[in-house]
């Protein structure tokens, strides 16, 4: 079975079995996408939430794909994120994922080097020859962008959001949710790496809008964020300071989290406009990427001055 959701790669179910209780994927990566994943941290990311129990086995790595355990459950559409139920647990996830210790070290985000590589692939492929009319149409120039990332950069980083290990792609379709055991997990771990824990959930919650058909009125409303912010911080203070449970949740953490994360919502419209320009030039895969891009931008310069205006109180 050919599953066509993923817009990176082809996913490939193999089984013998009509239920599919004997299945393993096969996911063939997509064409040029080593120029913005690095495979090898992917599989050691992989490996680092497998032994976690955050992730599948993985049976084999080859040249170019991945073989890896089916998950049985459901992958999640827009009316389930913003389900309490569901949306508790992916919460909670998350806060598990956030919770792996990095062995000591002091890792660093990788947002900047991120944005400053696709930004990088941006100029080089797309510096254009011939000018394209319907790239100029809806496209900042190099010179705002550059901008756009520097006041991100000097804005964000002192935000004092903390770095821990996030999936940074969490749309709807990379969660699976298993009704029978009640829990979700998430699944492709390409983009996986140490990142502000603000991001990573910024990006899920922009992720509320969908990828095929983007509504941004489906973003969840404030009220909706800080029930999610709330089970997330429950689990997560459990997880790392340990206690059991008597961890409560103060009014000004809540709305410190709410800020930060609304703030580098930004960063991930801008990370995934750039990657919608770079893939539009060399996916293989049937999806409007430019279209898609050109919608992330226009979100980032509307909310651009909504969430500047957030302030964390002191």
């Amino acid at each position: 079975q050919l599953f066509t959701d993923g817009i990176t790669n082809k996913l490939v179910a193999c089984y013998t079995d009509k239920d599919m209780a004997d299945a393993v994927l096969v996911r063939v990566y997509g064409r040029k996408t080593e120029l913005f994943v690095d495979r090898e941290t992917e599989l050691r990311n992989f490996q680092v939430l497998r032994a976690h129990g955050c992730a599948p086995d993985l049976y084999c790595a080859f040249h170019n794909g991945l073989c890896y355990q089916f998950l049985p459950g459901i992958a999640l559409g827009p009316d389930h994120v913003r389900d309490p139920h569901i949306f508790r647990l992916v919460a909670q996830e998350m806060a598990r994922v956030h919770a792996i210790h990095a062995n000591g070290s002091l890792p660093k985000p990788i947002l900047w080097q991120k944005l400053h590589k696709y930004l990088t692939l941006v100029k080089t492929d797309l510096s254009p020859k011939v000018s394209n009319p319907s790239l100029q149409q809806d496209v900042p120039s190099l010179e705002m962008l550059e901008e756009e990332l520097a006041w991100m950069k000097e804005t964000l980083s002192q935000l004092g959001s903390p770095v821990v290990l996030c999936h940074n792609d969490l749309l709807c379709k990379n969660i699976i949710y298993d009704g029978t055991q009640e829990h979700v997990r998430f699944i492709d771990y390409e983009y996986t790496g140490y990142n502000y824990q603000a991001f990573d959930i910024g990006n899920h919650f922009n992720e509320f809008a969908g990828v095929k058909e983007v509504d941004y009125r489906l973003y969840p409303s404030k009220e909706t964020q800080l029930q999610w912010l709330r089970s997330y911080l429950q689990a997560y203070k459990q997880l790392t300071q340990g206690d059991g449970g008597s961890t409560g949740v103060s009014e000004e953490e809540l709305e410190a989290l709410y800020v930060q994360v609304n703030k580098f919502s930004l960063a991930s419209h801008f990370l995934w406009a750039c990657w919608g320009l770079i893939q539009d030039k060399y996916s293989t895969i049937d999806f409007n990427f430019l279209r898609y891009a050109k919608l992330r931008f226009k979100q980032y310069f509307k909310m651009k001055p909504v969430v500047t205006a957030l302030q964390i109180s002191k």
